[in-house]
Order: C-alpha cells, then structure tokens, then sequence
C-alpha cells in the first residue's frame, strides 16, 4: 500500500513538473517577416494544428502576414468618405408610379 502510495506521488510529481515547463519560445514577427518560407512553413502549421503551434505563434503568423501584405503602416489608400458619391440614377431601382417602357419590338404584321 505503502508503495502504491509513492508511486501516486511521484506520476502526480511528474506531471506538475511537466505542466510548469516554460513554453516553446515563439518567432517575432518581425523574424519572420525577415524569413518568408519560415512565416509560409508557420502559416501551413497552423491551418493544419492551430493548437500544438499555438494561439501566440499563430497569431504572431498572422500579423507578419498582415504586415508584408499591407506594410508596417496598414493600407495605403482609404478614401474619404466625404468625397463618396451615390451610384448614378441608371442603377436606382425604377419608381413606381413610372409608366412602362414601350416594347424594343414593333409588333409583327399578320401573315397571309
């Protein structure tokens, strides 16, 4: 019993040490925006396992990308919204009090 007890002990021992090992250090972004076949090797990874990599790699992954698609600063060219203008009046749906537009085809002669 005595032994049985020990054992308990020491697999429960084992465990805890193993739970409070330091994590994988993770991949900066801005390594791997230095390496892009590492950040597409990563990128793969994590679309297949997105829990052994791990959501701080991943998301580390996905900023790298964010940032050589855009730049560092974001998006180049935002319009203002100031200087939008509403779709021409040939897409407006027709009114409803509109008259129907006469038929493209002249009706047809009857035949002898």
């Amino acid at each position: 019993m005595r032994q049985l007890l020990i054992m308990i002990l020491a697999a429960v021992a084992a465990v805890l040490v193993a739970a409070c090992s330091k994590p994988a250090p993770i991949e900066s972004v801005e390594s791997l925006m230095a390496n892009p076949e590492r950040l597409k090797e990563l990128r793969a990874q994590c679309k297949v396992d997105h829990a052994k990599v791990g959501d701080a790699q991943c998301n580390a992954v996905a900023e790298a990308t964010r940032q050589r698609f855009f730049g560092s600063d974001g998006p180049k060219y935002t319009p203002p919204s100031s200087t939008t203008s509403p779709p021409p009046a040939a897409f407006s749906p027709p009114a409803a009090s509109a008259p129907a537009a006469p038929s493209p085809m002249p009706p047809s002669a009857p035949k002898d």
